[in-house]
């Protein structure tokens, strides 16, 4: 599944960033294959908001379609 298809409240690991550049500044973020985070809010035609921790994170749709994610 995509990290764009997540729904609010739920909860998700990190199973594949397959863009080398991507992952590289994902793990910046703390966004790496096997975290584990919470969607918590998703806005319509807007970013995912992901809870990691302490720390929100909003990512846009159009990086959330190149993140693989599995539920928890």
């Amino acid at each position: 599944m995509k990290l764009s298809n997540i729904k609010k409240g739920e909860k998700v690991k990190i199973m594949s960033i397959p863009d080398e550049n991507i992952r590289v500044q994902a793990i910046r973020i703390g966004l790496y294959e096997g975290a584990k985070l919470v969607c918590f809010e998703k806005i319509p035609s807007g970013p995912v908001i992901l809870k990691n921790r302490f720390q929100e994170i909003a990512i846009g749709r159009n990086l959330a379609n190149s993140i693989m994610i599995e539920a928890v």
